[in-house]
């Protein structure tokens, strides 16, 4: 069990029935009246955010989300096939599970499976990834103004903004919660 005053960012519990996280939390002492936690909650089956305040007295009961490394292998339409690098079983994920951020993911990467109760509700895939830039303009000398972008088209077909000096073939790192060029590789 857990109480509403020991709220952080990322604990999970079940709420009504329904599986939460704390995405944000602030604990609140008015000058009149009792204190309160107010937060910003998501539902990790169904990815809902909602604004809830609770009394610091609430209780409820702690949910244990199994986070398991496996290794994209291949889609086939709307499934994902992931293989668990111990048993070496394939575990077919339907597209609507998959994060934006998934686009950034090749054959053979690993990345975290997320279930609740043997359901699985989200792929996480790794923070930063190394991918070679397949389509891009060339950059031009005398372009050298700071901090200017330019499209590119990645290997894996996702798009981002990467600065001038970097070109066809050049291997770049991204940092997928973001979606944003980080270094060359």
């Amino acid at each position: 069990m857990i109480t509403a005053g020991d709220f952080r960012n990322g604990v999970t519990f079940d709420m009504d029935g329904q599986v939460v996280t704390i995405i944000e939390f602030q604990h609140v002492k008015p000058g009149k009246g009792a204190a309160f936690v107010r937060t910003k909650i998501k539902n990790v089956i169904t990815g809902a955010v909602v604004e809830k305040t609770f009394n610091p007295n609430d209780k409820y009961p702690t949910a244990f989300i199994e986070r398991k490394d496996m290794e994209y292998l291949y889609n086939d339409g709307d499934l994902y096939y992931f293989m668990d690098n111990e048993t070496y079983e394939q575990l077919p994920i339907n597209k609507e599970v998959l994060s934006d951020s998934f686009k950034f993911v090749k054959e053979n990467m690993t990345c975290k499976i997320l279930s609740y109760k043997g359901k699985v509700f989200g792929v996480e895939p790794p923070n930063f990834v190394v991918l070679t830039v397949a389509q891009t303009d060339p950059g031009f000398k005398g372009d050298t103004a700071t901090n200017v972008t330019k499209p590119a088209t990645l290997e894996t077909g996702a798009e981002i903004k990467v600065p001038l000096f970097i070109n066809e073939g050049d291997e770049i790192q991204i940092d997928t919660r973001t979606g944003e060029y980080m270094a060359r590789a």
